[in-house]
């Protein structure tokens, strides 16, 4: 699936997703990623907490895609997000690509949390 081209200012946008990956700013990546305020890292995935205490400062809001559809966050996940004082919504990874494209595009600060689809015959 890929994404309408924006301006984007200095942020990187998500090219495109696929199954097992993210395309961000030219450059594919496997697996679950963490992207904001210009840089993206690989991720633990839902049960990896610990990027987000530092986010507060960063971000206004952080979009969480939860693989092929929209699934409850683990409770750790929500209690760190809530501790940290961060705005979340999760939702379905090809929406939240989406969604964080978009707002990327308003100029505002955001980050997104992304489990990628799953392979095909895997």
């Amino acid at each position: 699936m890929q994404f309408p081209e924006a301006d984007f200012g200095t942020g990187l946008p998500i090219d495109s997703i696929g199954p097992g990956f993210f395309r961000v700013a030219g450059e594919v990546l496997r697996g679950p990623i963490l992207i904001h305020g210009g840089g993206v890292a690989t991720w633990g995935g839902l049960d990896d907490i610990a990027p987000f205490a530092d986010l507060k400062k960063a971000v206004d809001l952080v979009i969480i895609g939860t693989g092929a559809t929209a699934a409850p966050l683990p409770p750790a996940l929500k209690r760190e997000l809530a501790v940290a004082g961060l705005m979340f919504d999760a939702m379905g990874t090809a929406v939240a690509a989406r969604s964080y494209n978009h707002i990327l595009a308003e100029g505002r600060r955001i980050a997104a949390a992304l489990m990628p689809l799953p392979e095909v015959g895997v």
